[in-house]
């Protein structure tokens, strides 16, 4: 594997780097002031974030993770990670480039496995940016992390299909914006245990969808955005909204989640690099018992340890992403396995001291150092757990000793 970022990626890193500079950070307090501004109505878009999508898309800075010369950037999954990367040190400015989640998974789902109609239907106003969507798999009445256990129905009646079930940890739903629901159902429980479950377009305005409640993490609504609680009863779409056939959930499931694993941690190494750097400004400019605190020697071993952690993690993201691009998402299971587990873990500690070393004003609204560990936290619980991609290590190791053997 080549270490060196290609031409190409070089070029748009250096633009998203400029963008970055000159739009999103100076704007990061205009985010905030807007979303206070609607006070309890906090399920609004705030204009900054339209504006800059304007900017951005004008530049050519637009659905740069989607690999296809048409609709995307044409950049390969190793050219796009710095770009991810860059992204992620702020929480919304994945969006402003249109390459936020849940749409880059569910654009890609329905880029690769949707029909023409649906292509046109939903497809090409995510690609402009016009609308949003959701991912509608988690529920709350089973184990999630282990997919054969959704229990949401979707049952053929004539020219239509019925859904019925709960579903919940549904990131996105509470944006006024978002328009559809790619949701994982089962069709037929008699079917073979990795046959039974499919996937369908829902429109979240469809007659009995609704919203129960938004889920905030520590504190968090994520508003805009939100996690939401979403009851389906006997909501009817068109039998053409099922995407690629009955029984091919978990086929569909293996295209998106693998990119979509490796976009986090693309974006979690930027949110561990931000607070890496805040770490160190803040450790240079305080003093403590006579000297800066940096030169106190637990801080000396805490900023080396992130930085060896970060690149640790980079390489292995950097990895993965080739492996994708060279052997395909399959022989890249265990690398992006591997990643999932790590970049969130190494994000949280240095998070973590990040925080520590702003004393109070680190657990308060006045850093972005809470609202970020609280996002991280949560992948170690999205697109799996850790311990089910820890079990997919283990036995792709226990199969490479057994093949030895």
């Amino acid at each position: 594997m080549n270490f060196e970022y290609s031409d190409v990626c070089k070029d748009y890193l250096r633009r998203v780097r400029a963008f970055m500079d000159a739009h999103v950070y100076p704007n990061e307090k205009t985010y905030h002031e807007q979303m206070r501004a609607f006070g309890a109505d906090r399920w609004r878009v705030p204009q900054i974030i339209e504006d800059l999508k304007a900017k951005a898309k004008a530049e050519g800075l637009w659905n740069l993770f989607l690999p296809d010369d048409d609709r995307g950037a044409g950049l390969s999954n190793a050219d796009y990670a710095p770009l991810a990367e860059e992204m992620g040190r702020v929480p919304w400015a994945s969006e402003v480039f249109n390459c936020a989640a849940p749409d880059t998974g569910n654009m890609e789902v329905i880029a690769r496995y949707g029909s023409p109609e649906q292509q046109a239907q939903w497809l090409e106003p995510l690609l402009a940016g016009e609308i949003r969507s959701a991912f509608l798999m988690t529920e709350p009445a089973v184990a999630s992390s282990d997919a054969t256990n959704i229990e949401c129905s979707i049952t053929r009646d004539g020219d239509e299909y019925v859904i019925n079930g709960r579903k919940w940890w549904s990131s996105g739903a509470g944006d006024p914006r978002c328009k559809v629901y790619i949701l994982m159902g089962k069709t037929d429980p008699d079917a073979e245990t990795y046959r039974q479950q499919s996937m369908i377009l829902v429109p979240a305005d469809a007659k009995g969808v609704k919203i129960e409640r938004h889920l905030p993490v520590f504190g968090y609504d994520d508003a805009p955005h939100g996690h939401m609680e979403v009851l389906l009863d006997n909501v009817r779409v068109p039998a053409a909204n099922m995407i690629l056939g009955e029984g091919r959930g978990f086929e569909i499931a293996q295209g998106r989640l693998g990119p979509g694993r490796i976009h986090h941690c693309m974006r979690t190494i930027g949110a561990a690099e931000r607070a890496l750097e805040l770490l160190v400004k803040r450790a240079m400019s305080r003093e403590a018992f006579g000297k800066p605190i940096i030169k106190h020697s637990i801080w000396e071993h805490r900023i080396a340890k992130a930085r060896i952690e970060i690149e640790q993690s980079r390489l292995l993201t950097l990895k993965a992403a080739w492996m994708m691009d060279t052997v395909g998402n399959k022989a890249a299971r265990g690398e992006i396995a591997m990643i999932k587990v790590a970049a969130p873990r190494m994000a949280l500690q240095v998070i973590d001291d990040a925080i520590q070393a702003h004393g109070g004003g680190g657990v308060s609204d006045d850093f972005p150092l809470a609202s970020s560990y609280a996002g991280i936290r949560t992948l170690r619980l999205a697109d799996g757990p850790d311990e089910v991609h820890e079990r997919t290590i283990a036995r792709l190791e226990a199969k490479r000793w057994l093949n030895e053997g």
